[in-house]
């Protein structure tokens, strides 16, 4: 499964796979429960997990940053229902987080989503930066 393929759906818990696209809305893949459907984009709107962006100290980063972090740290993953925890986790792992910007609500819907891409064994990679290096190489 690719990470460009993955979105978020508004209204709708866990990740999608998009798996086509209509001018009226979306047909997808619950990564969760794995049933097909069709979503209306009149109701629902799409949000591709490449173009999430994260605020940092810095630079705004990729949420793909964040989730190399997660998968490279040794720290155990927390409960997802203690905002606390979460929070001590992500100033762990990733630090640079602004963490006035960054409410806890999302560093939990973080560390779900980061659960369901790594049942579904998703590399945690963007397609530009694969892009970039074929074209370097040529």
């Amino acid at each position: 499964m690719e990470y460009s393929k993955l979105i978020s759906i508004t209204g709708m818990p866990g990740l999608f796979e998009l798996v086509g696209s209509k001018t009226d809305g979306a047909i997808v893949k619950s990564l969760d429960d794995k049933t097909t459907k069709f979503v209306s984009s009149r109701v629902h709107n799409f949000s591709h997990l490449e173009s999430i962006e994260v605020y940092t100290i810095r630079e705004n980063v990729n949420l793909v940053e964040v989730f190399q972090a997660m998968n490279g740290s040794s720290e155990a993953l927390p409960s997802d229902k203690d905002a606390a925890a979460v929070k001590s986790y992500f100033s762990k792992v990733y630090a640079d987080i602004d963490f006035d910007r960054v409410y806890a609500s999302d560093m939990k819907k973080m560390v779900k989503w980061f659960v369901i891409l790594k049942a579904n064994e998703v590399e945690f990679k963007l397609t530009e930066a694969e892009d970039e290096t074929e074209s370097t190489e040529a």
